[in-house]
Order: structure tokens, then C-alpha cells, then sequence
């Protein structure tokens, strides 16, 4: 009886042992989470008049899941992208719109999620939507999906605009049957965007800045985004009309992993 008490002792001590040793290598881990440099801002703290929806923290995209390292609906960026921004939104809404962001700085676990993705090509969820002439096994031959982003620097981002006054985007919900992003604006997802000729993230070459099929309002529309962000110093991306980086980039060379939350930035707590 002795025996077994002590063997039983032993046996809660071992687990003890291993529960305070999970603890703690949790703690750690949560300690050794990466953060920004001081020099990146939440847009917010910028300009809080921009609108952000940010897709990737949503199911709304074309994964169809919420996305590795996003744990707020926040944009986060260098603070040069962010005070052109501000520039930029001050123009705009003096000509009746205001901009709309749907992504910003982007962890590079978020592009592993990506990879990952795009490496099963029995995922075709939000086909319908995103890529629905595009097929998956070609989305890293055709520049679709990459290992590396911009996004991961810091200074780039995907922007729209929206007229004023913004009426809000309706929720998304899973369950609904998916249109094509190059669908006519009154069929494709209800975006409060202006017609832009596709939607976002829209896998196809109509998504290019300045393919000849897109004309009229929709042409006008890309081109006040684009001459308005390009006199500001940013650069777009020619094939997505959305895509701008902001230059001369302060981390060129530099692909960030600290996870897209109020928490990362400096002075955080």
C-alpha cells in the first residue's frame, strides 16, 4: 500500500513536472512573439478616416478561411506609407471620395498560408468568385500566388475608393453562391467600392491597371486611384489595379513575421 502511494506520488510529480513545463514553454513563446519596428504606425493613428476592411482577418477571400497571423481587422504600415496615405485621403475627399483599404502589411506566415493553399488543388471553395477561369495549378506559374510579398515589407498595400458618402459593405456570408469578380458591378459581391471593373483580388488578366477591355467609368475610376497614389510616391503593381507600394521603401530587403495586431506595434501592451 506503501509502495503504490509513493509510485502514485511519483506519478503526479511527473506530471506536475510536464504541466509546468508546457506552461512555461507557452509563456515563452508568447514572450518571443515578434514585434514591429518603431517605425511602423497603425493607419489609424494616421488618418482614422480611411475605411478598412481587411479581408484576410474575414473568410471573405479566396481561400475562403481566416489567414495565419491575422489577429485584428487593423492596417498596419511604415509610417512614410501611412503619412502619404493621409495625403492622398485629403485630396480624395475634396473631390467627394475617401479611400478603402483591404490589406496592408502582411506576415509572412500569412504567405505561407498562401502557399499552403495554393498547393492543394482540391481547395477550389471560392473558385466561383476569385478564379473562375484561371486554373488553380497555375496560380504560381501565372504570378497569382508567390513565397515572398511585398506586402511583408511594410509599405505596400491594397486600396480602393469609395464615394461619399460610404455606405457601408454588407456582411459576407459563407454560405452564398459565389459570382465572378468580373461579373457587371450589380451582380458581382455588393463592395461599397466604385466600379472598379472587377473586384478585389480578382485572379484575372482584367484586373490588369490598364487592360483595354476596361474603358469608360470604370477606366476613369482606376485612373484617379492610380494618378492620385502614383503623385504621392507610391507604385502600382500593373497587373492589379489595387496594388501600391509606397517608395523609396524603408525595409526593401526586410520580410517581417509579427502578426498583424495592435499588440506588434512599439508601446504596445
Amino acid at each position: 500500500m506503501t509502495r503504490l502511494t509513493t509510485v502514485a506520488r511519483g506519478l503526479i510529480t511527473v506530471f506536475a513536472a510536464l504541466l509546468a513545463a508546457t506552461a512555461s514553454t507557452a509563456t515563452a513563446q508568447a514572450k518571443t512573439e515578434p514585434k514591429a519596428p518603431k517605425d511602423f504606425v497603425a493607419l489609424r493613428s494616421v488618418d482614422p478616416t480611411i475605411i478598412q476592411e481587411m479581408r484576410y482577418v474575414t473568410r471573405h477571400n479566396f481561400v475562403g478561411d481566416r489567414i495565419d497571423g491575422y489577429l485584428q481587422p487593423t492596417c498596419i504600415l511604415t509610417r512614410p506609407a501611412a503619412q502619404a496615405l493621409h495625403k492622398a485621403q485629403r485630396k480624395l475627399l475634396r473631390q467627394g471620395y475617401t479611400l478603402k483599404v483591404y490589406d496592408c502589411y502582411r506576415p509572412q506566415r500569412a504567405v505561407d498560408h498562401f502557399v499552403r493553399w495554393a498547393e492543394d488543388l482540391d481547395d477550389e471553395a471560392m473558385k466561383g468568385e476569385f478564379y473562375p477561369n484561371v486554373d488553380k495549378i497555375r496560380l504560381f506559374t501565372d504570378g497569382y500566388i508567390a513565397e515572398k510579398s511585398g506586402h511583408s515589407r511594410g509599405s505596400t498595400l491594397d486600396i480602393t475608393l469609395v464615394r461619399l458618402p460610404a455606405k457601408p459593405t454588407r456582411p459576407y456570408h459563407p454560405e452564398e453562391p459565389l459570382v465572378p469578380c468580373f461579373a457587371p458591378q450589380g451582380e458581382r459581391f455588393p463592395d461599397n467600392s466604385i466600379d472598379m471593373g472587377t473586384g478585389f483580388d480578382c485572379f484575372d488578366t482584367l484586373s490588369h491597371t490598364l487592360d483595354p477591355r476596361i474603358q469608360g467609368q470604370q477606366r476613369a475610376n482606376r485612373l484617379l486611384l492610380k494618378n492620385t497614389l502614383e503623385g504621392l510616391g507610391f507604385v502600382n503593381l500593373p497587373e492589379e489595379w489595387w496594388h501600391y507600394t509606397y517608395k523609396p521603401e524603408p525595409y526593401p530587403d526586410t520580410y517581417f513575421d509579427f502578426p498583424v495586431s495592435r499588440k506588434s506595434l512599439a508601446g504596445a501592451h
